[in-house]
């Protein structure tokens, strides 16, 4: 019985997700629009509001074209399994009512992320086309270097609060946030979560001014949204787990939620303020900027903890 009511409250919250993906989509065009002084959508619903369900009809009843030479099992599952990654990986949220959250989640959500690259990889691989190819080809190698600098990040932290529960920042912050005692930190975690997601300025699996549109050139209808949700789902998670990580309201108040919107709001606010970075440069702020600074704070941290319980004894 409480393994049904586990379910079903996992059930709602995707159910959540997936309308708050919806929303998203079409704050993003709103905000973009007024970044280009024009409206952005404004006419199915009052003020626009009804459009994402609107595309999302539209997307799911178009005809559905499979490339002749594609591999055509993975090419199929590729976006079916990135969406599933995207909305598992909110288990790990710590609310306190009953849902899945566990004593695990960082290194549920490092699995996650990780398989992630995955899926990218299947899709551009199994389209059979060179763009596609290259396009995945780019998002791996990203991916897999600013994971780096995130886990070095999350390691950092998980010293300060003593465990691998999200459920521990909230009673870590309680007095002080830890983007006060971390600033850069938070700029460099925000950077690398842009990177994970493939957003602008870091959106080379989708650059379209040389790839016509990276991985999932060969998608259209229903492939497309898939990739499309699982892309917006994760952003949206990526927000919930810096508001945690370093803005830490508790998950039962309002202004926690307020917190998300705004990191969502700054995703979209970057992309229409940043140009696309060169992918050599890319590289070089991965290895050469970001890893040596998660790595100076994390040794700092350490010494911190050696510090305070040498002060305790």
């Amino acid at each position: 019985m409480m393994g049904l009511v586990k379910f079903v409250n996992y059930l709602v919250l995707v159910i959540f997700v997936l309308v708050g993906v919806a929303f998203v989509t079409l704050l993003e065009r709103k905000i973009l629009g007024y970044i280009q002084i024009r409206k952005g959508p404004n006419k199915v619903g009052y003020w626009g509001m009804l459009q994402p369900f609107a595309d999302a009809v539209k997307l799911f009843t178009k005809e559905q074209t499979t490339p002749t030479l594609s591999n055509f099992v993975p090419y199929y599952f590729s976006p079916v399994i990135s969406l599933f990654i995207s909305l598992l990986v909110w288990s790990v949220a710590p609310y306190n009512m009953g849902l899945v959250g566990f004593s695990m989640s960082v290194l549920f959500f490092l699995c996650c992320t990780s398989l992630g690259v995955y899926t990218v990889m299947g899709a551009g691989w199994a389209s059979n086309s060179k763009y596609a190819l290259l396009g995945c080809l780019r998002a791996v190698a990203q991916t897999i270097s600013y994971e780096v600098s995130l886990a070095l990040i999350l390691l950092s932290f998980l010293m300060l609060v003593g465990g691998v529960d999200l459920g521990l920042f909230f009673c870590y912050q309680r007095y002080l946030w830890f983007v006060v005692v971390s600033f850069p930190l938070a700029l460099v975690w925000f950077s690398s979560c842009l990177a994970e997601t493939n957003r602008t300025p870091f959106d080379f699996a989708e650059g379209e001014s040389e790839l016509v549109s990276g991985f999932n050139t060969e998608y259209s209808a229903g492939g497309f949204a898939l990739i499309f949700m699982s892309e917006y789902a994760s952003i949206l998670f990526m927000s919930l787990l810096f508001s945690i990580i370093f803005l830490g309201s508790f998950m039962e108040s309002v202004v926690f939620y307020l917190q998300v919107v705004f990191i969502s709001f700054c995703f979209i606010w970057v992309r229409g303020t940043l140009p696309r970075f060169r992918y050599d440069k890319l590289m070089y702020l991965a290895w050469k900027s970001f890893l040596p600074v998660s790595l100076n704070y994390l040794f700092f941290f350490l010494g911190l903890k050696v510090l305070v319980f040498s002060l305790l004894l």
